[in-house]
């Protein structure tokens, strides 16, 4: 999901412009603090629109669109963007969320962190490889043919290989009067993102598994943009009939999300579908060994990929483990979603950057502890009763989400090298990538020799 939306300008229209500061650093303990230049030049860069203008909310995203005050350089140091890649065969199923990520979030675990961020790179690869020029013939499509997509988006040695595209499609039907209009406007089907094997035998060895990755791209289409707005909860396709219990039981999620997760034309098959054909086909060529389902996406991918790990568990009795690691998504169903989703044993970890609003919508939150509290007085048991009243009438208007699985915090405010205050770039992948890989604990939430990764954009 894009926040900067204007008409592309440029033969590349996911460049941004990278910042060059220099900073003077005191470290103090494990913590880097920043003392202001001298000068008179701003300490920090910033963007001139912190916010679109909402009537170019229907324009094609484009990054370079955000230009810059004044033109920085990035800031680098000797360690890689790539954490060390170490083995991790012995625990794997700890690092895929069988317990929680319990003990490896506070502090962050180094190898955590390197799986993080190898995760993180593969939705990178979702983002360089469409195609978002509304002027170009392949247009919302993907860019590279399957066998070179990593090496043509600088990701070379994964150890895996491409064998599925995948193709997200809008089911809100278009007045007729929108033929008239430019056609990037009317794009229902796009790209969204791909389905990977690894197949290298030394990574296999490392991770102790064969992993599959479905990654997916945040929002990039007009249409994809309408169905972002579509925040009212909807109920999931029931496979059973019983309808008594129809408001309390069942799951709902935010209509927009299924609706770009199950709907298909004659002509193009629903996200759903393709995602299901591909894993039934590597369950069966890959189902008597040690398996993994990583599923990862940025924003609006990272919402898909909530969608798929419930479906993906719900569809296949004997599915492997099944983990979402997701990058700044929304929210995506209510409490009844959530506890569906814990049931079926999908474990999902939500990368959160506080300052980023995306991860605040839609809807809200109740705080459910007071729920089903028994007063010992008459007086608070009326009080009580009157609460649990208005709770459920604010649960019937079907704007009342959960947030599900496991959150690891971040925020923007604890690097120095970031614009806390810019709303745009709180929500970039690149920040989230750049955030956890210099995070230590909430004590000490930022590395005192931090690495900018900003300058490494789609």
């Amino acid at each position: 999901m894009r926040l900067s939306i204007k008409p592309v300008t440029t033969p590349n229209p996911s460049t941004l412009i990278v910042p060059t500061q220099k900073f003077k650093t005191i470290i103090s303990c494990c913590c880097t603090l920043t003392q202001s230049p001298t000068s008179s030049t701003p300490n920090q860069a910033t963007f001139t629109q912190n916010l679109p203008n909402w009537e170019q909310l229907l324009n094609p995203v484009s990054l370079s669109s955000l230009t810059l005050t004044q033109p920085i350089t990035p800031i680098t140091t000797t360690t890689s963007v790539t954490a060390t890649k170490q083995p991790i065969r012995k625990i794997w199923e700890e690092y895929q969320g069988v317990k929680n990520w319990e003990g490896l979030l506070d502090p962050l675990d180094d190898n955590l962190r390197g799986e993080i961020l190898r995760y993180g790179q593969f939705v990178d690869a979702a983002y360089k490889a469409f195609d978002f020029d509304p002027d170009s013939p392949s247009y919302a499509t993907c860019k590279y043919p399957k066998s070179s997509l990593f090496e043509n988006c600088e990701l070379p040695a994964t150890g895996y290989r491409l064998t599925k595209n995948l193709r997200a499609t809008s089911g809100i039907q278009l007045p007729r009067w929108i033929e008239k209009a430019p056609s990037w406007v009317a794009t229902q089907s796009s790209w969204i993102g791909y389905v990977a094997v690894c197949q290298d035998k030394n990574e296999i060895t490392r991770l102790g598994r064969r992993d599959v990755v479905i990654s997916f791209r945040g929002t990039a289409t007009c249409l994809e943009w309408l169905e972002n707005l579509r925040a009212t909860l909807t109920h999931l396709p029931s496979r059973t009939n019983n309808n008594s219990c129809l408001n309390e039981c069942e799951p709902m999620v935010e209509s927009g999300f299924l609706s770009l997760y199950t709907s298909g034309t004659h002509l193009m098959p629903s996200l759903q579908q393709m995602v299901r054909e591909e894993i039934a086909r590597l369950l069966q060529s890959y189902g008597d060994e040690p398996l993994s389902l990583t599923i990862t996406g940025h924003s609006l991918g990272a919402a898909l990929a909530t969608l798929a790990a419930y479906d993906i568990k719900t569809t296949f009795n004997r599915s492997p483990l099944v983990t979402v690691m997701s990058f700044g998504g929304p929210r995506v169903g209510n409490r009844s979603f959530r506890r569906h989703l814990e049931k079926k044993g999908a474990k999902v970890l939500r990368i959160v950057n506080s300052d980023d609003v995306i991860t605040k919508v839609p809807g809200f939150v109740i705080d459910e502890n007071e729920r089903h509290h028994v007063a010992c007085d008459r007086g608070a048991y009326k009080r009580v009763e009157i609460q649990n009243w208005l709770q459920k009438k604010v649960e019937d208007t079907q704007w009342v989400y959960a947030e599900v699985g496991k959150e690891l915090r971040l925020s923007s405010k604890d690097s120095p090298y970031v614009n806390g205050t810019n709303v745009s770039t709180c929500h970039e992948l690149s920040t989230y990538l750049h955030l956890v890989d210099n995070f230590v604990s909430r004590k000490c939430p930022f590395k005192a020799t931090a690495k900018r990764l900003l300058g490494r954009h789609w």
